[in-house]
């Protein structure tokens, strides 16, 4: 054997853990999951701490790192982290949903292992288990430019975080309750930043620091549950430079709608006088608008924050003009040293239309939510391992939702395992239809997609020639604004299970997602890792044996 072959082998060897990337750098985490007792609103709650942080610690990564990540679930009941953004190429085995995964028991602990394969960008992790994300466990996940890869803007004198979301004060365990018993969760009772929410009495301690003259790059997500967020910091415009893993040409705004599961990276100078300032998110699309605030402090600054807020636009019409007008920056190069816009999307042929319709109704009484009719249930054994194993024919059945919505009653909804089987490589354009009153956010795993139209109104095919087909932004969420649609494109040439979902975790835990299962027919590891050797089993094929591994 040719020693060009054997590195060649031990680089996509599977050790004891998972694929071995050879020459790229390893970094390694360990995360104690716990409960603690914090009161994020005033109110004193159970939360989910990592190592004793709340929101968890943050982490700082490179393109094509792998990390290697111990979690330890000392939680009384299953857990699991989803790694939101990260497209875990050829690895759904470490995506963290409960359709690629079984989850952690209490009292154990799994090790995860994945790589930020060519990718850059602002991204999250959080939990995909019952209701969790409600009582905390999410972060921030940067993925930051190789040295040699220049990015298209000057080094910021430093960069910042920034997580927003609205909260309950009810316990992840209450709020399960009432959507068990076929309630809704109803609304959050506020919105924090970073996991607080100043108070402004003057004892607020300062969330982030600026030197005077000097331009910080903030890290914005929103991690909450229920609401998209207007994110804005008094006094002071921002440039948006990134957009959930691609850098975009660099309009600057006032404030920044932010909604579910998305992530921007804006570059913000502090060029005002030396004082105090809040930054501040507040609801959208609500009738009570709930505001959260933190203080941003200038170094040496002398003064309070003025208790005099931005306002925020008012109407969704104002949304959408914003989404418009992002738009990807093809001069730009991204995780390799290649422009972003060496791939001509709007010239390749759609192989496949998918369109996609949600709805809410009640099965038995009871709240579900539901995509084209179908609302889809976990099962005990998790869809990967049971087509895996090769007996997903006791688990699911693919393709039971169609790619049109049924002519039938829209409130009819049928309750099982939901996946849809695609062809590896296709090319495929999805359409997200959405009749209800309040906006949806749509998101992708292992993914990222153009994201080419979002208008009001119904879906025709006409509406293609109103698509952005040169420089839509390639990114891993879009929102659906009320009554309107979206559209989205992509090439499915990653192999494996992969959950497309509602942001809203209400909606994904009473059926709003589904699963795209996209074969390895070869059964070739040029087209997907095998199982890891600590992957965790369970359900039916937990006594089964393993299957022969992929081959070259």
């Amino acid at each position: 054997m040719s020693r060009m072959m054997l590195m060649l082998l031990l680089c996509l060897s599977v050790g004891t853990i998972s694929v071995v990337h050879c020459g790229n750098p390893y970094l390694f985490f360990t995360w104690n999951v716990t409960y603690g007792t914090l009161s994020p609103l005033g109110v004193p709650q159970q939360v989910i701490l990592i190592n004793g942080q709340f929101p968890g610690p943050n982490i700082n990564s490179t393109t094509n790192n792998n990390i290697v990540l111990n979690v330890f679930n000392n939680l009384d009941e299953p857990f699991l982290v989803t790694w939101h953004g990260l497209q875990q190429r050829k690895n759904s085995w470490q995506d963290g949903t409960l359709g690629t995964m079984c989850p952690i028991p209490p009292g154990t602990n799994y090790t995860y292992q994945f790589q930020v394969k060519d990718q850059i960008g602002t991204y999250m992790y959080y939990p995909t288990t019952a209701m969790h994300k409600a009582a905390g466990a999410f972060g921030g996940l940067r993925v930051n430019s190789r040295l040699l890869i220049p990015v298209p803007y000057a080094d910021p004198e430093d960069e910042y975080t920034v997580l927003i979301g609205d909260w309950f004060t009810k316990s992840h365990t209450q709020l399960k309750k009432l959507l068990d018993g076929g309630r809704s969760m109803a609304r959050p009772d506020g919105v924090l930043i970073n996991g607080k929410s100043s108070k402004g009495d003057g004892k607020d301690e300062p969330l982030f620091v600026m030197k005077p003259g000097k331009t910080y790059k903030y890290r914005i997500c929103n991690v909450g549950l229920k609401n998209t967020l207007n994110f804005r910091i008094q006094g002071h415009s921002m440039k948006l430079v990134e957009l959930e893993g691609s850098h975009t040409v660099q309009n600057t705004y006032d404030s920044m709608d932010v909604h579910l599961g998305q992530c921007f990276s804006v570059l913000v100078t502090a060029d005002k006088d030396p004082k105090d300032y809040y930054m501040v998110a507040s609801t959208r699309f609500t009738k009570s608008v709930l505001t959260g605030k933190g203080i941003i402090r200038y170094e040496n600054g002398k003064g309070p924050a003025s208790p005099e807020l931005p306002k925020a636009p008012v109407g969704w019409a104002w949304s959408l003009n914003q989404f418009r007008s992002f738009r990807w920056n093809l001069t730009a190069s991204a995780a390799r040293p290649n422009p972003q816009g060496s791939y001509h999307y709007g010239k390749i042929n759609i192989t496949r239309t998918i369109k996609l319709v949600n709805s809410a109704s009640k099965v038995d009484g009871k709240l579900r939510y539901a995509i084209n009719g179908i609302s889809h249930v976990d099962p005990e054994t998790p869809l990967k391992l049971a087509d895996y194993y090769k007996v997903y024919d006791k688990v699911f059945k693919f393709d039971t939702m169609k790619d049109t919505p049924p002519a039938t009653a829209a409130d009819k909804i049928t309750m099982e395992p939901n996946v849809v089987n695609i062809t590896i490589r296709d090319f495929v354009e999805i359409i997200f239809e959405n009749p209800e009153k309040s906006p949806q956010t749509w998101h992708l795993d292992g993914y990222s997609f153009f994201s080419v139209a979002s208008e009001p109104g119904t879906w025709t095919p006409e509406k293609r020639s109103n698509y952005n087909l040169l420089d839509a932004v390639s990114r891993y969420t879009v929102q659906v604004f009320p009554k309107s649609w979206a559209a989205i494109m992509l090439t499915f040439d990653s192999a494996g299970m992969w959950n497309v979902r509602s942001e809203q975790p209400e909606r994904r835990y009473l059926g709003q997602q589904f699963y795209v299962g996209v074969e390895n027919i070869a059964r070739s590891l040029r087209n997907e890792y095998n199982m890891p050797d600590n992957a965790l089993v369970c359900g039916i094929v937990k006594d089964m044996p393993k299957p022969a591994p992929f081959s070259m």
